[in-house]
């Protein structure tokens, strides 16, 4: 078994609690949905805004999903010129059998700008 990173963003219209948890639990969901990850298997995420979201942190919508084992970690992005704004992003680390290559990064809302295009 291998650890792997998972990427994932998403936005927010604007800067409200509500806003930012719903946004990061449809963003938390949709990626252990894509890639059949089972909680239990999860063993840190790395969440950042771009510092135009500072009005809650991103993990509360992990521990709301009744994550409380995990570890979580939340910063800032570097505040680049011309960035996607509103946006929050995700570095899930789990524990799993697939190869780097079959994990699906899931960028949803106006984050799918940010999805690298795949060469293949």
């Amino acid at each position: 078994m291998w650890c792997r990173g998972i990427r994932g963003a998403t936005t927010c219209e604007n800067n409200t609690k509500e806003e930012i948890v719903a946004a990061t639990r449809e963003l938390l969901q949709k990626i252990v949905e894509s890639n059949g990850i089972s909680i239990e298997d999860i063993g840190a995420i790395n969440f950042t805004t771009t510092t135009d979201l500072t009005a809650e942190f991103p993990a509360v919508a992990a521990r709301e999903l009744g994550w409380t084992d995990l570890a979580l970690l939340c910063g800032h992005e570097m505040n680049v010129a011309g960035t996607l704004p509103r946006c929050v992003r995700v570095l899930m680390f789990v524990n799993t059998e697939k190869k780097a290559r079959d994990l699906i990064h899931v960028y949803i809302k106006e984050a799918v700008k940010l999805k690298p295009q795949n060469p293949k």
